[in-house]
C-alpha cells in the first residue's frame, strides 16, 4: 500500500515531521511561491502543512488532487478559504492553543515597554544620549488592566498582571460572570472598561462585529495617560483614530504587534517616541512553533485515519468538550452495528445522550451517526468534514436529544435507525470505568455486554436447544475463533438474539453454513471501521 502524502509548505520545527512518523512520504515546496504551490498541490497529495504565508483559496483548493486535510501550524486562518475546504470535503484543522503563552507573555511585553519607555530610551542611550528626565514612565502597581475580549490568552494575561498588584477588568459579552469571577475580575462594560482603565490590552479576533471595536468614538472615552495594546488581530484598534489621539494628547502611549495591512513597514504610528511596534511576534517563540507543529502534526495523523480531529474549525458541531470525545468512536460503532442489521442505510438517526455527558454539547454525535452508517454501507473516503453532505444527497439524516436522566449508568447513549420500509433498530452503548471502555449494552428488546470488537456475528432465531453448539461447531470446522459469545432471550422458546465475538472476518459461505445449521431468521456480520 502507497504512503500517504504529505506536502509541507513552509519551514517548520524539525518536531514536526518527527511527530508525523514514518508513515507519510513528505513533499516540500514554497507555498509562498503560488506557481510552485498550485504544481505541487496538482501532482496529488493528502494533507498539506503551511503557517501564514501560504494561501490556501478556492483556486488552491481545487488544483488539489485527492487533498483531505490542510493544516494550519498556529491559530490564525485568516489564509484559509473555510467553505471552500467545507465544500470539497476538505478538514481544516489548526493549533488553537499553541501559543496562547508566547502571545501573552509578548502582550504583557508590549505592557511594560509601554509604561517604561523602553524602547526609544534604549535607541537614545545607543545614540550617545543619557535621557533619563524624558523617559519618566509609569508603574503597573495598584492601576487598572482592562482586557477587551477574555478567552484563553486574556485570562493567562489577567493572571500574570494580578502578579504585579494590577486591578483587573475586563469586556466579554460571551463569558459568564461566574468564570471571571473565578480568576479575581469583574465583568463589566465595554464603555465602562475604557472610562476606568490605565492599560487596555485587546485580545480579540477579527469579526464584522470586532472590525475598529476601538475605534474614534471609543478612544473619546479613555483617560488621557491610557496606554493601549493590541496583540491580537489587525483591524480591531482603528490605527488612524489612535495616532490623532496619541498626537493629541488624549491616548498616553501604546503597544502595538498586529496592523490592519501586514507586513506593515511604514506607518506614522512608528515616528512617536510613545508607540512600541512589533512585525506579529505573538507566536514567534521555539516552543510555540514547536507546540504548534506537533500539534498540526498529530492532527493530520488522526485526519488520514479517518478519525475525527478536536481541532477541526469546519466540522459541524463546533468545539467538542474532552467529556464528549470517547463518546464519538462509539456513537459510531453503534451506528454501523444497527446499519448492519438492517442490511441498508437508514432514512434516519436518532442519537439520544443520557445521564452525565448529556450537560455537555453532543450536537457532533449526529455526524457520528452519519459516518458509521455511511462506511457501512460502502461510502469511501468518508470524513467529518463530508459525511453531512454524502448524508444529505443520500436522503439520510441524523439528530441528537438529551436526557439528564440514566437509571442504570452514569451515562449511555442510545442510537435508533429508522429504515425506509418502516422497520427499527435501537442499538445502546456506553463507556465503562476510567478507562472508558466500550460496551454495546443492549440491542433492540435484548440485553447485552458486548465489546464492540473488530469482527462480530449477530443471529436472531427461535430459543430452542443446541443452537450454541451448531454455532461453535460450524465456525469450528472453517478455522473461526470465537472470542466470547452472548445470549439474550425475550422467554424461553421465545425469540433470541446471539451475538458473538470472532478473531477474525468470517466469509459469506461460512455465514450462510451458520443460518442453515440453525435456521436462524437474521444472521449478520459486522466488520466495524472506525
Amino acid at each position: 500500500m502507497s504512503k500517504s502524502i504529505v506536502l509541507i509548505a513552509e519551514e517548520l520545527s524539525p518536531a514536526t515531521v518527527d511527530a508525523l512518523g514514518p508513515d507519510f512520504e513528505i513533499r516540500n515546496c514554497d507555498g509562498a511561491n503560488r506557481s510552485e504551490l498550485l504544481a505541487e498541490l496538482a501532482k496529488g497529495v493528502d494533507a498539506v502543512l503551511i503557517r501564514s504565508a501560504t494561501k490556501m483559496d478556492q483556486e488552491a483548493i481545487g488544483a488539489a488532487k485527492g487533498l483531505k486535510v490542510i493544516a494550519r501550524a498556529g491559530v490564525g486562518l485568516d489564509n484559509v478559504d473555510i467553505p471552500a475546504a467545507t465544500t470539497a470535503g476538505v478538514m481544516v484543522v489548526n493549533a488553537p492553543t499553541s501559543n496562547i503563552v508566547s502571545a501573552a507573555e509578548l502582550a504583557i511585553s508590549l505592557i511594560l515597554a509601554s509604561a517604561r519607555f523602553v524602547v526609544p530610551a534604549n535607541i537614545a542611550l545607543k545614540g550617545g544620549k543619557w535621557a533619563r528626565s524624558k523617559y519618566t514612565g509609569a508603574e503597573l502597581f495598584e492601576k487598572t488592566l482592562g482586557i477587551v475580549g477574555f478567552g484563553r490568552i486574556g485570562q493567562l494575561v489577567a493572571s500574570r498582571m494580578q502578579a504585579f498588584g494590577m486591578n483587573v477588568i475586563a469586556y466579554d459579552p460571551y463569558l459568564q460572570p461566574a468564570r471571571a469571577a473565578q480568576l479575581g475580575v469583574d465583568l463589566v462594560s465595554l464603555d465602562e472598561l475604557l472610562k476606568r482603565s490605565d492599560f487596555i490590552t485587546i485580545h480579540l479576533p477579527k469579526t464584522k462585529e470586532t472590525a475598529n471595536l476601538i475605534g474614534v468614538e471609543a478612544l473619546k472615552k479613555v483617560k488621557p495617560s491610557v496606554r493601549i495594546i493590541n496583540a491580537a488581530r489587525g483591524g480591531v484598534l482603528d490605527e488612524s483614530a489612535l495616532f490623532d489621539a496619541l498626537k493629541e494628547g488624549r491616548v498616553g502611549g501604546a503597544g502595538l504587534d498586529v496592523f490592519a495591512t501586514e507586513p506593515c513597514t511604514d506607518s506614522p504610528l512608528f515616528a512617536l517616541d510613545n508607540v512600541v511596534a512589533t512585525p506579529h511576534l505573538g507566536a514567534s517563540t521555539d516552543e510555540a512553533q514547536e507546540r504548534a507543529g506537533i500539534a498540526v502534526a498529530v492532527s493530520v495523523r488522526k485526519a488520514l485515519a479517518g478519525e475525527l480531529v478536536p481541532d477541526a474549525v469546519n466540522v459541524k458541531g463546533g468545539e467538542i468538550h474532552e467529556e464528549i470525545r470517547p463518546s464519538l468512536p462509539l456513537v459510531e460503532k453503534l451506528s454501523q452495528v444497527a446499519t448492519a442489521l438492517a442490511d441498508e442505510l437508514p432514512v434516519s438517526v436518532e442519537v439520544i445522550v443520557k445521564g452525565e455527558v448529556s450537560e455537555h454539547d453532543c450536537s457532533v454525535l449526529a455526524t457520528s451517526a452519519l459516518k458509521g452508517a455511511l462506511v457501512t454501507t460502502g461510502a469511501e473516503d468518508v470524513t467529518y468534514v463530508n459525511a453531512p453532505g454524502l448524508a444529505q444527497e443520500r436522503g439520510f439524516t441524523s439528530t441528537v436529544t438529551t436526557d439528564p436522566v440514566s437509571p442504570e449508568y452514569r451515562s449511555m447513549i442510545s442510537l435508533k435507525a429508522a429504515f425506509s420500509d418502516g422497520t427499527h433498530v435501537t442499538v445502546d452503548g456506553t463507556l465503562v470505568g476510567i478507562k472508558k471502555i466500550e460496551k454495546i449494552i443492549a440491542i433492540d428488546k435484548f440485553d447485552l455486554d458486548l465489546p464492540p470488537t473488530d469482527h462480530l456475528l449477530f443471529l436472531r432465531y427461535t430459543d430452542r436447544p443446541g443452537v450454541v453448539g451448531l454455532v461453535g461447531e460450524t465456525l469450528g470446522k472453517a478455522g473461526i475463533n470465537i472470542a466470547s459469545m452472548q445470549v439474550a432471550r425475550s422467554s424461553a422458546g421465545g425469540e433470541a438474539l446471539m451475538a458473538i465475538t470472532v478473531d477474525s472476518a468470517i466469509p459469506d459461505e461460512i455465514v450462510s453454513g451458520v443460518a442453515k445449521a440453525t435456521g436462524a431468521n437474521l444472521t449478520r456480520t459486522v466488520s466495524l471501521k472506525v
